[in-house]
Parts: structure tokens; C-alpha cells; sequence
């Protein structure tokens, strides 16, 4: 860390604290030549990462927004919001690691899906039933009947 005063490049770290809910860390610095004190913060660095939508469209991807969409589609399965927020906390954080910083659409609803599946069915199928654009009974049944084999198998 560079000196605001001399330049100098080393310092010391005199006391570091937690800062925004663990979101940030602030240090307070002595610089090893001149001995000036300066703080500095250090975030984590998200990189955006781009969702590719049906049509082709893409857009940086909006947790509120997929938030929203879940809540939506879990309305009165007893699904609590904190668990709601978790699951997307989750997803973010697996879209952050990946190296590539694309996404579509598809591929996001089938991380909500494998999120829901052990917590509700209904809640699976809900949702399952908005993603993949069910066109009839036919789609419900299809779905009950992939989520029920694997149930068993369990």
C-alpha cells in the first residue's frame, strides 16, 4: 500500500475491522518511512455478471430480481423470505466463482430448482411451471412425475 504523503510503498497494519456487515475491511496503516497514519478499506470486488435472456438480450444479472421472482412463485408454500434470500445468496455467490461471466436464463432457473427441490415441492413445481413455460397438464404431470422417481430413489 502506497503512502499518501511520501509514496513510500510498505506500511504497517496498526488494527483492521470488520465494516459494513463483514462487506468491507477498514485498516488503519503506519507508513515505514515517513511513520504518517492513513486508513484504508478493502471490498470484495464483484465482477458483473451478464444473463442471457430467451430473446438473446443480455443484461447484468439483478439478485432483487430474481428474488422477486422466487417470492412470486413461493407464495404460500411456507417458505420463509430469509430462506428465499438464502437460496439467491447462494446462487450469486456460484455465479461470482465461475470463470465465465455469462449466464442464461436456463441455467440460473436450474440452480433455483436444485435449491428448491429438497425444501418443497410445491414450491419446485411453482416455480418449475413459470421457468419452463408449462403449456398444459401434460408439462405438470411430466415434472410431478421426474420429482416423485426421485424421491424414491432417495
Amino acid at each position: 500500500m502506497q503512502c499518501p504523503r511520501c509514496q513510500y510503498t510498505d506500511s504497517r497494519v496498526l488494527e483492521s475491522r470488520s465494516t459494513e456487515a463483514g462487506q468491507s475491511i477498514r485498516r488503519r496503516r503506519e507508513c515505514l518511512e515517513c511513520k504518517h497514519r492513513f486508513t484504508t478499506y478493502e471490498r470484495l470486488e464483484f465482477v458483473p455478471v451478464t444473463v442471457i435472456k430467451q430473446n438473446s438480450h443480455r443484461e447484468y444479472f439483478d439478485r432483487s430480481k430474481l428474488l422477486r421472482g422466487m417470492i412470486h412463485a413461493c407464495q404460500k408454500t411456507g417458505l420463509p423470505p430469509e430462506t428465499l434470500e438464502g437460496i439467491v445468496d447462494n446462487i450469486e455467490s456460484q455465479l461470482q466463482t465461475r470463470t465465465l461471466r455469462e449466464v442464461t436464463t436456463a441455467e440460473i432457473g436450474e440452480l433455483v430448482l436444485l435449491e428448491l427441490r429438497p425444501l418443497s415441492e410445491v414450491a419446485y413445481i411453482r416455480f418449475a411451471s413459470v421457468y419452463r413455460q408449462f403449456q398444459g397438464i401434460r408439462d405438470f404431470v411430466d415434472t410431478l412425475h421426474h420429482l416423485s422417481e426421485g424421491r424414491n430413489q432417495q
